[in-house]
């Protein structure tokens, strides 16, 4: 038996990203959960940011941004980045996290998240509490440690986490399923 709930963002898990941005006085970390693969020619990816956000503006004026998969090594860092504002806050100090430069966006990467992906906004369409961010995939950064000998990516090495809004809580990932 199931019961039936109000709609919701009940689509779990959700990934969580810290998206990194050049920002007019110093870049800026947003962590956003409502990020998504859409198309695999031209690898596209769709990201969900309010309106309101201090990010939002900076995202929307730059044209690009950087998708950081964090580890759970991040964790602190990602729940301060997604509940602090960054009119504030130099998340990058305050969360000791170190900007490097990306290959083909004038956005930086943040080093110590185990994946970086580069992208430039292609279209964004206002959805209502969200805007929808459609970027193209420019580039993707793996750190060698999450690669094996046939330079495959193993997500066993990469001790990534989730987010279920349904319950508001953060789970890591488990073990691979055959």
């Amino acid at each position: 038996m199931k019961r039936e709930k109000k709609p919701s963002t009940a689509v779990v898990p959700c990934p969580v990203v810290l998206l990194s941005v050049k920002g007019p006085e110093r870049p800026n970390i947003i962590t956003l959960s409502w990020v998504a693969n859409v198309c695999s020619k031209s690898p596209t990816v769709v990201v969900g940011i309010r309106p309101e956000r201090h990010s939002h503006a900076m995202v929307k004026e730059a044209g690009e941004f950087v998708l950081n998969i964090p580890s759970t090594s991040q964790f602190e860092a990602s729940v301060f980045a997604g509940t602090r504002s960054g009119k504030d806050h130099d998340k990058f100090a305050e969360c000791n996290l170190t900007p490097s430069k990306a290959t083909k966006v004038d956005a930086p990467m943040i080093e110590e998240c185990p994946i970086s992906i580069e992208c430039r906004t292609k279209e964004i369409h206002s959805l209502g509490a969200h805007d929808l961010f459609v970027a193209e995939v420019l580039a993707v950064h793996i750190d060698d440690s999450l690669l094996d000998e046939h330079g495959r990516f193993d997500a066993a090495k990469a001790s990534l986490f989730t987010y279920l809004p349904l319950s508001a809580e953060y789970w890591a990932l488990g073990e691979q399923m055959e």
